[in-house]
């Protein structure tokens, strides 16, 4: 089916600030710098903000003659040597915003990026680097006392730390949601087409769009979800005035992206987390929930599996599973003044109808659909009452809210006190969480974009039909969510996801055809590669809420960590404690202006005078609001009467108006991901392409012996494995270095055997420096050409050379053709040492002459002839084409025929 709709591209990804006494301009092209746009900011107002789009798309001859104008006009004395009016002060990647305190704005400007993640040609980055430039003038420039120790206090928000963006995919929605409106019904691309052309911001964006007729595709993008965008306040100043190519929307939490390599097919695995703008903060500052139902430490993670070997969205194959984690949704705060490493809590309000927990459940059902499932890891048994405080509140709220939902969409509570399941030595805690997760993933289902594939009628599975979800023509969708928590929502919660993230891995591996049955093992690559991707998340979230990394980890609840991992638990923890303790107020009071819950003013008092910043999050102190909600009609209008399907995701108008859809023509950049993903017009560099940087399951976690089956799924012994899970990351990072390094340099001549450990080997003994090589079996070149030596090396054992016995021994044909290729190998090699002076006094006849063979009869810097293809070719090629843009052939009566022989032999 072709497609019919293709996310839109942002056409300013590169961005270069030119200043004048007067004006700043900045000046943004796409990639391929064949479209630009520009954007006037004035200089000469000491505290408001000037910004003019004049709404133009110039090419580049035209941004010169502009820039030269500029420059003239400018410039103090014309004609003088070394004058310049336009000087060029800043080259970047984005905009972040402008921000206030109480002088002038100033302009925050993507620096540096690296690139993170791939999803199917959209790339994610992270931004590396930031430039905070002031934009009034110092002549007019008004100075306050205490702007300085403002800018120092907003400046402690490290965006070099954990911030992300994307020009082409949304990274405030889930997968499903982004994949979900690209395949809207036709018509109602058309209404929403024409009413977007109503109101244009461009003068002329829509020319030659009436010439389209049935040729053109629709381009969609989203407006973002603000509950997850960090920089929403900076952009409220300008996102009414600039064009939306300019508006560049970051997430805070964790972006991570490693390759499974399945015999070689590769297959991305993707961990995305959006930690909440809302109620944000450090661990024991923000706990519970505000007036609005927003939670501390909430964070979204979403795992992303898809088929890297076809990009395209509407042709690809791709799945995701969403979970949630957030402080309990009460009023509810632990007093850190005590001192204590585990101050009390306390119940700040009282709260009979579950006002903030309905407010929170609300925005659940809106986004994610039904059922909601509650895993609360609290303790239940406690010699002094601590957290069971939690656990009681909860339940009761639970417990009301259900009383007024229909049974089948009522909040599902699973509580299980994992701690005093750790302590036992008769249970396994990771069992008890599997089955846990397994009926979880039941209810919620997953999200896959591919019907069911046919293997799965041939071989059905139990489980597989017990699956819950919507199942649709295109795929199925998750409706739904898992929502942990235990007071942190750190340690214990992380495991927790990490095991249902386990379990979702494995149906989204068995959706795709990649294994026979949707279940997966621990030691094998795939669950240590998902592991490491798990811990490395874990430890992010970790650092941002709570000050330190995980504490206890999966293995630790394995009980298989090595003895040094116990100390360094202990430093984890005092680690926290420090951090809680001395430097949460000052990140709090950064996160604060940040995000602009406190804004600047004269007359007001600053923000290190306050005593506490409650009355910021919670709106309801400040000002009464004029309508109540209903105590048991607690959602949303219209929420129940989709479900169990997300309203967000529902075809209606109030949805289709968060949409920009735009026609385009069929090969325009702001639609051409291929032409952004490979960028043609860019020279290329093998070492430093993503893709093969990115952690492999081969490279990076298959035993470095080979005769081991391949397989990312088979069980592998504790000394098998390629490296450790808690190995050393700076050792890691040194490794991959070290191997772009030697493979960008030539290897000696002398070199007898060339090593291909790409990873930190430290955990292998020495007498595995002499065995073979993974990737190529050296041959030792000798400079005599006796054949029978040439015979001993080839006729090794297979067991020795490839680590599995493909055959008993070679074939004969088989054996001289690979020794015509040792000689042409040999030949070579002495052709290139012996010099010009002896080839004209000795003989070369024992030398084979290598003369290239090509299928271009002519082929060379002058002229190149291409070779003659038959009809057949030309159709395979043709048919290949058309798969990569989604349109299939249909199968014939032999394809049929082949391929249930095929099923009839390898599974009946």
């Amino acid at each position: 089916m072709p497609a019919a709709a293709a996310p839109i591209i942002r056409s300013v990804q590169k961005l270069v600030l030119y200043e004048t006494r007067a004006r700043y301009f900045l000046v943004g092209s796409n990639p391929a710098e064949t479209k630009y746009r520009v954007l006037k900011i004035d200089r000469t107002e000491p505290k408001d903000l000037v910004v003019i789009d004049d709404k133009h798309v110039y090419t580049q001859q035209e941004v010169r003659e502009l820039l030269g104008r500029l420059d003239l006009g400018n410039r103090t004395k014309i004609g003088q040597k070394g004058s310049s009016g336009l000087s060029r002060a800043v080259s970047a990647f984005g905009i972040v915003g402008f921000v206030r305190f109480l002088e002038g704005y100033y302009i925050i400007l993507i620096t540096k990026r690296r690139k993170m993640a791939d999803i199917g040609g959209h790339a994610i980055y992270k931004i590396e680097d930031t430039n905070m430039i002031y934009i009034p003038n110092d002549s007019v420039r008004v100075t306050h006392p205490d702007e300085a120790r403002y800018l120092r206090i907003f400046q402690n928000v490290d965006l070099s730390s954990n911030f992300y963006f994307s020009y082409s995919y949304d990274l405030s929605h889930s997968l499903q949601y982004n994949l979900t409106i690209l395949r809207m019904p036709l018509e109602i691309l058309k209404t929403e087409t024409t009413h977007t052309r109503q109101e244009s911001f461009d003068i002329f964006e829509d020319e030659g769009l009436t010439t389209l007729g049935g040729s053109g595709i629709y381009g969609i993008g989203s407006k973002a979800y603000t509950k997850y965008v960090w920089n929403g306040k900076l952009l409220d100043v300008v996102k009414n005035t600039i064009h939306h190519d300019w508006l560049l929307f970051i997430i805070h939490g964790f972006c991570g992206q490693s390759k499974l390599l399945i015999y070689g097919r590769p297959v991305y695995v993707t961990l995305i987390a959006r930690r909440s703008s809302k109620f944000a903060g450090t661990r024991f500052l923000k706990r519970g929930s505000n007036s609005e139902g927003d939670v501390a430490n909430e964070v979204e993670t979403e795992q992303i599996l898809y088929d890297a070997s076809v990009m395209s969205f509407s042709a690809g194959s791709y799945s995701s599973y969403v979970q949630v984690r957030g402080s309990v949704p009460l009023y509810w705060s632990q007093d850190i003044s005590t001192m204590m490493p585990k101050p009390p809590i306390t119940l700040d309000q009282a709260d009979p109808f579950a006002h903030v927990a309905a407010l929170h459940f609300d925005q659940m059902l809106q986004r994610f659909g039904s059922p909601i499932i509650i895993l609360n890891l609290v303790k239940e048994r406690e010699k002094r009452k601590h957290e069971r405080i939690l656990s009681e509140e909860l339940v009761a709220a639970v417990t009301y809210l259900n009383q007024f939902l229909p049974p089948e969409h009522a909040v599902v509570y699973i509580p299980w006190d994992m701690a005093k399941y750790t302590k036992s030595k008769l249970c396994n805690v990771l069992d008890r969480l599997n089955v846990i997760a397994e009926s979880v993933v039941k209810k919620t289902g997953f999200f896959v974009n591919r019907p069911d594939s046919y293997c799965s009628t041939l071989r059905p599975d139990e489980k597989w039909n017990e699956l819950g979800g919507v199942v649709v023509s295109t795929g199925r969708l998750q409706t739904g969510v898992l929502r942990t928590n235990c007071v942190d929502c750190l340690d214990r919660t992380n495991t927790a996801q990490f095991m249902v993230g386990k379990c979702a891995l494995a149906y989204q591996l068995y959706s795709l055809g990649l294994i026979d049955k949707p279940n997966l093992q621990f030691d094998t690559d795939a669950v240590r590669l998902f592991e490491e991707l798990y811990e490395d998340h874990g430890d992010t979230l970790s650092l941002q809420y709570g000050g330190s990394q995980l504490v206890h980890r999966v293995k630790t609840y394995r009980k298989i960590a090595p003895w040094t991992q116990h100390s360094k638990d202990i430093m984890q923890t005092l680690s926290r404690y420090y951090s809680n303790a001395f430097s949460d107020a000052d990140r709090q009071d950064s996160i604060n202006l940040f995000l602009g819950v406190f804004q600047p003013a004269e007359g007001k008092p600053h923000l290190w005078e306050l005593p506490t910043d409650f009355y910021l999050h919670h709106r309801n102190t400040l000002s009464l609001s004029q309508t109540r909600r209903s105590y048991t009609y607690w959602w949303t209008q219209g929420v129940l009467n989709h479900l169990p399907l997300p309203y967000d995701e529902v075809t209606c108008s109030e949805n289709r108006q968060k949409l920009i859809v735009k026609k385009f023509h069929k090969y325009e950049e702001e639609i051409d991901i291929h032409n952004e993903f490979f960028r043609p017009y860019e020279l290329s560099s093998f070492d430093e392409t993503f893709c093969l940087a990115m952690t492999n399951s081969t490279r990076d976690f298959m035993p470095k012996n080979v005769g081991i089956d391949p397989s990312p799924f088979t069980v592998r012994k504790p000394d098998e494995t390629g490296k450790s899970v808690l190995g050393n990351k700076s050792n890691r990072e040194e490794t991959v270095l070290q191997r772009k390094t030697a493979a960008s340099a030539p290897p000696p001549p002398s070199e007898e055997a060339v090593s291909s450990s790409s990873e930190d080997d430290s955990g292998t003994d020495k007498e595995d420096e002499g065995a073979v090589s993974q990737r190529s079996t050296p041959v030792k070149m000798t400079d005599t050409g006796d054949n029978t030596k040439i015979t001993e090396n080839v006729v090794q054992s297979m067991k020795d050379v490839y680590g599995i016995n493909l055959s008993d021994v070679p074939s004969e044909d088989d054996l001289s053709i690979y020794t015509r290729f040792v000689q042409l190998g040999q030949s070579q090699h002495k052709q290139d040492k012996i010099s010009h002076q002896l080839c004209s006094k000795h003989s070369l006849d024992g030398v084979i002459k290598l003369v290239p063979i090509s299928s271009f009869s002519q082929d060379n810097i002058y002229e190149v002839q291409p070779p003659k293809v038959d009809r057949k070719s030309v159709e395979i090629f043709h048919a290949h084409i058309q798969a990569g843009r989604g349109i299939m052939q249909q199968l014939g009566k032999d394809d049929f025929l082949m391929y249930r022989e095929y099923i009839r032999n390898r599974y009946m």
